[in-house]
């Protein structure tokens, strides 16, 4: 039995019949992905994944969440249980997660069972923490910010004299959207920085504050073939210490994206990422790219692929890990935007201004259906696409000024 789906112009074959290669050889029925965390990410892939026929199973600590609006099946545990994780996995073709939080333990103790987890759990051992992470690529030669354990104040204080102040310190995992982190601006200053972030009770390192002219981000999505397909490199500007806008593509000479994206597939060679993976970089003031951070998952700087992309990063996660071939990560207009929609104040997690908003239809709204609203939490988010950069960017403001207005 051979099915052929087209998706954005792309022909998929989830061929069953007999010879065939690939983890779709011992499909018998439409395959089953489970997914570790049920938040806005899980949402967009169940959505993603629908048209083709996949089915999902999400694993959440709270029943109320954005994935189960679009998941039939939708189970309440601890991901970081390794029971729990085994057990939600019987009968998955295979396992993903939406988030790095996911304890690697738990993942390996799962995957002794026969469950087959990708990103694999050497994989996500190495990303999540963040001075294991940032080893790995440098002894990959990925160019990095310097950086220097922290086991204690001591270590800080040599740390500044080494990297120089000001410095950054952070939490090994866990830290995201500015949160477990924080500057150190000199020696008097360290022991506010080191309470701040637990005085020792979760491990901490420094790194060299890297005073960057602009951040840039490449999402990539690998096969279990190792076939790869690469995203465009876009601008991101940060806002309170979380994504705000993505601009797509950056606007950067050829020599510094040529750059860039070989940086960036040499940063997920070096971890074996399988599936689509958000990489972070700086851009410094005299043309350097350096890398912040990876993330192993699809990621808020990929949002824009949904309308933009010939296939979006969601739909190329759901391929690589059920060993499909990625498809196309061409852009299908000449420029994107994307703007995320963050809570204003504690409350309903409904936008009143969204009938507002869609009257106009000049961009593409997400709304994450969470049920409560806090300051600073992603809530939604706006794509504008078209031939002008800056028009796609005053189109999708012009919306996001109506989300949570009257």
């Amino acid at each position: 039995m051979s099915i052929n789906l087209v998706t954005r112009g792309v022909k998929v074959d989830l061929s069953n019949s007999a010879g065939q290669t690939g983890a779709d050889a011992s499909w018998g029925s439409a395959p089953t992905i489970g997914i570790l965390g049920g938040g806005q990410l899980a949402r967009m892939l169940c959505l993603a994944g629908i048209p083709m026929g996949i089915k999902f199973r999400i694993l959440e600590r709270e029943l109320d969440c954005p994935a189960a609006d679009v998941c039939p099946d939708v189970r309440q545990g601890d991901w970081n249980d390794p029971d729990e994780v085994a057990k939600f996995g019987e009968g998955c073709d295979v396992v993903t997660m939406e988030s790095e939080f996911v304890e690697a333990s738990a993942l390996h103790a799962a995957s002794g069972h026969g469950i087959t987890i990708l990103p694999s759990p050497q994989c996500m051992a190495i990303v999540q923490d963040k001075f294991l992470q940032k080893s790995t690529l440098r002894d990959g030669g990925v160019a990095v910010p310097r950086f220097l354990d922290a086991p204690d104040e001591g270590a800080i204080l040599r740390a500044g004299a080494d990297l120089g102040w000001p410095l950054v310190l952070k939490t090994r995992k866990l830290g995201y959207d500015g949160k477990g982190n924080t500057t150190v601006h000199g020696p008097d200053d360290v022991r506010r920085a080191w309470e701040a972030l637990g005085a020792g009770r979760i491990p901490l390192f420094c790194e060299e504050f890297v005073p960057f002219s602009r951040e840039l981000a490449v999402m990539i999505t690998t096969a279990t073939s190792g076939t790869s397909v690469v995203y465009p490199l876009v601008e991101t500007i940060q806002k309170d210490h979380i994504c705000h806008e993505v601009l797509c593509p950056a606007k950067v000479e050829d020599r510094l994206s040529e750059s860039a994206v070989k940086l960036a597939r040499q940063a997920v060679k070096s971890v074996d990422g399988i599936g689509t993976f958000g990489v972070e970089m700086f851009e410094t003031a005299d043309g350097q790219i350096l890398v912040n951070e990876l993330a192993p998952r699809v990621h808020n700087s990929g949002h824009y692929t949904i309308e933009a992309c010939e296939t979006s990063q969601f739909e190329n996660h759901i391929r690589a890990v059920l060993g499909l071939e990625p498809g196309s990560a061409r852009l299908i207009d000449e420029s994107a935007v994307m703007i995320n929609i963050l809570g204003e104040t504690d409350g309903c997690g409904w936008p009143a201004g969204l009938s507002s908003a869609l009257k106009s239809p000049v961009a593409h709204v997400h709304w994450y259906g969470k049920s409560r609203s806090r300051k600073g939490r992603k809530m939604g988010h706006i794509t504008a696409t078209g031939p002008d950069m800056e028009d796609c960017r005053s189109r999708a403001r012009r919306l996001a000024s109506l989300i949570y207005r009257d």
